[in-house]
């Protein structure tokens, strides 16, 4: 399962970067396979490592904020791991392949 989520406080001011950062901590500290991006993090893991991940998440920034958002986007698919680099090498071997014809995919 791949989740990409975003959270932040919404009472803070403008610049949220230094509760993000302790919210990196976390995602790093678990040992799950992820990827921050400029908009949120995927994370990957099963059901209640992912959400256990976000919980600890929202815990922490709730101690600093009055208000947080939390937006959650789930991909799970049954019997496939390393999801977030097989998604993107998959698209990145189509972008060279010539011969590929969009909306094709084969059986990855």
């Amino acid at each position: 399962m791949i989740v990409d989520f975003t959270i932040f406080p919404t009472d803070v001011g403008e610049s949220v970067s230094a509760y993000v950062a302790e919210v990196f901590k976390i995602i790093e500290a678990s040992g799950l396979p992820y990827e921050h991006h400029a908009m949120g993090t995927n994370i990957e893991g099963n059901w209640d490592e992912v959400m256990a991940v976000i919980k600890a998440c929202r815990d922490q920034m709730l101690e600093s904020a009055n208000r947080i958002s939390i937006s959650i986007k789930i991909d799970d698919r049954k019997g496939v791991t390393d999801g977030i680099e097989r998604k993107v090498a998959s698209a990145r071997a189509k972008m060279n392949d010539a011969d590929a014809e969009p909306g094709i995919r084969n059986a990855e």
